[in-house]
């Protein structure tokens, strides 16, 4: 997967489309990520000690992972990758400006 923890991100089709955000949580094996501040869902929550309120949580949702680019700083949007080995690690690499992002 391109994406990882951490990374900034632009999302590139859907209802969120053009927002930038950061990757919260990565799923490698369902290939989907969460980015903060997208895909948001109400979710209903019941008390379940006493004392405890339930109510309507908003909460972000997971998105396909092939919906978010990996976001430039120096070109300001979102940026196809490739991945190059420097000193035997992987680096994900800018195609066009050649930029490192690890």
């Amino acid at each position: 997967m391109h994406i990882k923890k951490g990374d900034k991100v632009q999302v590139i089709s859907g209802k969120y489309k053009g927002v930038t955000g950061e990757v919260k949580r990565a799923f490698p094996k369902e290939n989907k990520v969460i980015v903060e501040g997208v895909n948001i869902q109400k979710k209903h929550k019941k008390p379940t000690q006493m004392g405890e309120e339930g109510g309507i949580i908003d909460q972000e949702g997971k998105i396909h992972a092939s919906n978010v680019l990996l976001y430039s700083e120096e070109l300001k949007r979102g940026v196809r990758t490739s991945i190059e080995f420097v000193d035997g690690k992987k680096v994900r690499v800018c195609k066009k400006t050649n930029e490192k992002f690890d």
